[in-house]
């Protein structure tokens, strides 16, 4: 990424690409460093992303994003619940275009965001949704569902349990708070017939590579 590609203000605070990243990326890669541009210089006047994330914006939101790409079912369908400026719905539709992905999102301005990205990066693969989760009533329910810093477990797992199509799959990505969050989840987990209950972590904390930062998921398989 050059500083011309910035606003002024910016160059010096936004993270730049890690080396090897695109051993995660795959051929996604082009598409994403478009999109992270992007994002680093309207990101913030758009209301998308904080300042304080642009130092991060690699590994804490692009990479931590895109591991999630191995665990994608060949040719399914996915819905990403509360896609906000396109984590990690847009970058893992930039890595499987074999995969449809549906965006959902309530806001305007970030569902207008969305559809100029998909609409820019030529992701075929793409459609976006303004709605709340609770009210997306799917022709066919979704082979896996994921979201991203929406809400804590035990509000998250009925909205997207509900998208899901029986051998589903939901792929919710959290914080370090995850287990905390499933003990007080377990009546959620028991009414939406939740099992193969798991939490997986991708990445290595604090280890060498693109992606140090670890990417916990939360995995489960609907009934």
């Amino acid at each position: 990424m050059s500083d011309r590609d910035l606003p002024d203000d910016s160059a010096q605070t936004v993270e730049l690409e890690p080396a090897g990243a695109e051993l995660v990326l795959g051929g996604g890669g082009g598409a994403i460093r478009s999109f992270s541009r992007d994002l680093a210089a309207r990101g913030e006047k758009l209301g998308l992303i904080g300042p304080s994330e642009l130092p991060r914006l690699w590994t804490r939101h692009i990479l931590n994003s895109a591991l999630l790409a191995p665990l994608l079912r060949a040719n399914g369908t996915l819905a990403d619940v509360g896609s906000g400026a396109g984590f990690p719905g847009l970058v893992l539709a930039a890595i499987r275009p074999d995969v449809a992905v549906t965006l959902i999102e309530p806001m305007e301005r970030r569902v207008e965001w969305l559809v100029e990205q998909a609409r820019r990066l030529e992701l075929d693969n793409v459609t976006v949704v303004r709605a709340r989760a609770e009210d997306v009533r799917p022709r066919r329910a979704f082979d896996q569902v994921t979201a991203r810093a929406v809400s804590a477990l035990r509000t998250l797992i009925p909205l997207t349990a509900a998208l899901a199509r029986p051998g589903g799959e939901l792929l919710l990505l959290k914080g370090a708070r995850v287990d905390e969050e499933l003990r007080a989840a377990q009546n959620q987990v028991r009414t939406a017939r939740l099992h193969e209950v798991r939490v997986e972590m991708l990445g290595a904390a604090g280890g060498p590579g693109p992606a140090p930062e670890a990417t916990r998921v939360f995995r489960a398989t609907v009934a």
